[in-house]
């Protein structure tokens, strides 16, 4: 007997989420663990240290694990169990977080504890819906694009970006911010500050502008302030909300990963204003709320104790010790690739270095750096077509990777002017 069509096309008749096959092979990261994997069965003696996702690699600070571990043992008892608990966050830890990053600024009924900022980013597209409009710094982090695509706002690939969604340009010649006079209005503007993957950090003035760019042209402003602890130039502001006004634009999202050693553990905040409304004068954060009331059930309780511990005194000690190993390792790596006589962006307010290499493409610069030195780095085309010619290489790993992919580099890239 003949099979039908449909049998060989597979056994349901459900078609495939056209948007799907519009995204670019497999996401950056997974791509490049793909690459590193095959590098390794390749060359199964070579010792591979990786400079390309920025994963922490630092142990937990004790007083932070303690406070999880005291969690968890707790669950075991009558008195210490707890269950579901308020999707939006324990009260103590949204207040905890309103006290330390938006004294004056924010409430924390405004703040909505999550499990990170990279899933509160698919959230907050599940809430705009697939018609608004979107603009990214190029290059940036791809969850913001890839994302954007899976919900439908973009066209194809033509091959350098995606039609539909307005690529603004941030590289050496404009100091990595875009010139805004000549960005198309678009209805979401995703901006992050320090960077991923360039590192930079935009200054007061430079944000005063961009909420100015987002309230002309009444744009939401979804502002990634993941890396806001690293900032050292006291003129760079670690929230958007430092600038008058954006509380009626912008969404910032946070997280400790990258701050408590988190990446693992999961758990981040966004901040959605009461004044922020749209169009029609409802508020976002009612909206935001109802996301978060079905879409989710709450960071985990032990988590949570987790980031209650990390905002008292000791914690944020910790915290603060954590970032300043990660910026000494970015400083030693600008340090390396600027005597070799690269252009170096970066690692001053970021844990991010990103190196040029013109003329190249960056997929093959990650190859040629995988092969000469088994060091994983990120091609910069990744984050967006003004990434092409460069690749990023992340502070987080321990001393000794450090100093031993310093070691790799000098020895087969040298002194190159």
């Amino acid at each position: 007997m003949k099979a039908s069509v449909a049998e060989q096309a597979g056994t349901v008749r459900v078609n495939r989420n056209e948007n799907f096959g519009k995204l670019r092979a497999g996401y950056l990261f997974p791509e490049i663990a793909r690459r590193r994997k095959a590098h390794q069965e390749k060359n199964p003696d070579a010792k591979i240290i990786s400079l390309g996702i920025g994963d922490t690699t630092e142990p937990l600070p004790k007083y932070i694990a303690d406070a999880m571990a005291k969690a968890a043992a707790g669950l075991a008892t009558r008195e210490g169990y707890s269950g579901y608990g308020a999707e939006q966050g324990q009260g103590a830890l949204r207040e905890a977080v309103a006290s330390t990053f938006y004294s004056g600024l924010r409430t924390a009924d405004e703040i909505f504890i999550s499990d990170g900022s990279k899933c509160d980013i698919a959230r907050i597209q599940l809430m705009f819906g697939n018609k608004p409009t979107v603009a990214v710094q190029d290059p940036s982090y791809p969850v913001y694009v890839d994302t954007s695509v899976m919900m439908g706002m973009t066209g194809d690939h033509n091959g350098t970006g995606f039609d539909n969604i307005e690529y603004m340009v941030c590289n050496p010649a404009n100091n990595f911010f875009p010139d805004l006079t000549k960005a198309k209005r678009t209805d979401i503007i995703f901006f992050c500050s320090p960077n991923n993957p360039t590192g930079a950090a935009a200054t007061r003035a430079q944000l005063t502008e961009l909420v100015a760019f987002a309230r002309k042209n009444g744009s939401i402003l979804v502002y990634d302030a993941a890396y806001a602890l690293y900032i050292s130039n006291p003129d760079c502001p670690k929230s958007i909300y430092e600038i008058p006004g954006a509380e009626e634009v912008a969404i910032e999202t946070c997280s400790f990963s990258k701050y408590a050693g988190f990446t693992g553990v999961r758990l981040g905040w966004t901040v959605v204003p009461k004044a922020l409304k749209y169009a029609d004068g409802s508020p976002v954060h009612n909206d935001w709320n109802r996301v978060m009331t079905t879409c989710f059930n709450g960071a985990s309780n032990i988590v949570q104790a987790g980031g209650l511990a990390c905002l008292q005194p000791e914690g944020l000690k910790d915290m603060r010790a954590m970032i300043a190993f990660y910026k000494e390792n970015a400083a030693i790596l600008k340090k390396t690739f600027t005597e070799m006589g690269f252009s170096v962006y970066g690692g001053d307010d970021a844990p991010y270095i990103w190196v040029g290499f013109p003329g190249k493409p960056s997929w093959d610069v990650f190859a040629e750096i995988l092969e000469r030195c088994n060091i994983v780095t990120t091609p910069g085309s990744g984050f967006g077509p003004a990434g092409e010619g460069f690749v990023r290489a992340s502070a987080f790993g321990s001393r000794e990777n450090i100093l031993e992919a310093v070691r790799r580099f000098q020895e087969a890239y040298g002194k190159r002017n």
